[in-house]
């Protein structure tokens, strides 16, 4: 019988997005040479001509950097201001239960709100520059850091709580050792949520709000006023992979950060022996 070939982990791991990514290439040529006549081309220009105009081309790589920092720089302003925020609502809430019906409400509401309707105030507030692209990007990425941690606060073994009234732990000595430690996997998964929501708010801040340096979301506005298409293709592939760039970092920071967690142990049993 013919011995069956594994294939090793990483290629495993690597074969189906990269498949994923041939397969949309190939439509994405086959759109733009096929579908779309040559004078129209402009609508859809093919994937090499957007890497030699907007990576390729220094003064534009630049330009598409320079917007990458900026919106960097707002989405990490307003993860951290979220991060910080919703931990603290998180500990508080499972504090009390009180606090946790009065808060809690308006917290889900924020998150129903459409984000679109609220922007327009945001400027008419505190103006179209940094600071409304930061509350933008808060907003956006609030609720999942919130709702995680509350989760994790609360999802404590029972079993353990015991022994730490056994022990006559106070308050804050259950909440830093017991809570927080149980409580940072669901932490942490909001927070790589919540980072992933921050790259679209800021973006967004960007897209609304275009008082001082241009953004990724403001180059993604203009460019199709300038009629620079292969541009606003680079735009949007460069803000793609920056959103899965920050989305891939925290996912590895939460495995490492929580490898002695009992979620994190994949170790299959041993095998009894005959």
């Amino acid at each position: 019988m013919a011995r069956k070939v594994s294939l090793p982990h990483w290629l495993r791991v690597a074969l189906p997005p990269a498949a994923v990514a041939l397969a949309v290439l190939a439509a994405w040529y086959l759109g733009s040479y096929v579908l779309i006549d040559a004078d129209r081309r402009f609508l859809l220009p093919p994937p090499h001509e957007v890497v030699r105009i907007g990576f390729l081309d220094p003064v534009n790589l630049a330009e598409l950097l320079a917007g990458l920092r900026l919106t960097a720089e707002v989405a990490v302003t307003g993860l951290v201001i979220a991060a910080v925020t919703g931990l603290v609502l998180a500990v508080l809430m499972s504090r009390a239960r009180w606090l946790e019906r009065s808060i809690y409400p308006y917290a889900v509401l924020l998150q129903t709100v459409p984000i679109l309707a609220l922007v327009p105030l945001f400027g008419f507030w505190f103006g179209f520059g940094f600071p409304s692209r930061v509350l933008t990007c808060v907003l956006i990425a609030l609720f999942p850091v919130t709702a995680n941690a509350l989760f994790g606060l609360r999802s404590v073994d029972p079993a353990l709580h015991d022994l730490f009234t056994l022990h006559q732990a106070g308050r804050w000595t259950r909440l830093w050792k017991l809570q927080l430690p149980s409580a940072l996997p669901a932490i942490l998964t909001g927070l790589r949520i919540s980072a992933g929501a921050a790259v679209i708010g800021a973006i967004v801040g960007d897209f609304f709000f275009q008082q001082g340096p241009a953004g990724l979301g403001q180059l993604i506005y203009v460019y199709p006023r300038r009629l620079q298409s292969e541009m606003l293709f680079a735009a949007v592939l460069l803000a793609s992979a920056f959103g899965l760039l920050v989305f891939w970092f925290f996912g590895v920071v939460a495995r490492a950060a929580t490898a002695w967690h009992d979620s994190q142990q994949h170790e299959p049993a041993p095998a009894v022996r005959r």
